[in-house]
């Protein structure tokens, strides 16, 4: 769907659109959405919110140091962008505006995943999107 796509501040929020407008059709379909991407711009993520305003959305901020990010990464991408390989690499060469308001944040370089999943649970149930038995 975003094979065209570089990594360029406008491919960036044209990703970001993109995914937006078919989580919208999903969730107009009735469809729960749990969409997981590189937002790196607060534009865009304020987008999203609008775009999907009158249904329950959560902005989820899935925060790792650039440290574990990069010990983290199976493909090698910020091994890559720091010889120069990758251009725009969010957090090498592009920025990365942190949410201002997440309505949750997970980090997961303090957490250990079980604990990471448990709190997007616990909150999903404190929300009542979710229904523990």
């Amino acid at each position: 769907m975003n094979g065209d796509l570089d990594l360029s501040p406008e491919g960036r929020k044209e990703n970001v659109r993109r995914i937006a407008e078919v989580a919208k059709l999903m969730v107009d379909a009735g469809i729960s959405v749990f969409a997981a991407f590189i937002a790196p711009y607060e534009e865009s993520r304020r987008f999203v919110r609008e775009l999907l305003a009158g249904w329950p959305f959560i902005g989820c901020y899935v925060k790792g140091s650039r440290k574990v990010c990069e010990q983290r990464d199976p493909k090698g991408l910020y091994r890559r962008a720091r010889h120069g390989d990758i251009k725009n690499m969010t957090g090498i060469s592009a920025p990365f505006e942190p949410p201002h308001t997440p309505d949750l944040v997970v980090e997961t370089d303090r957490c250990e995943l079980e604990d990471c999943v448990d709190k997007v649970i616990h909150y999903l149930n404190t929300k009542r999107l979710i229904i523990l038995r």
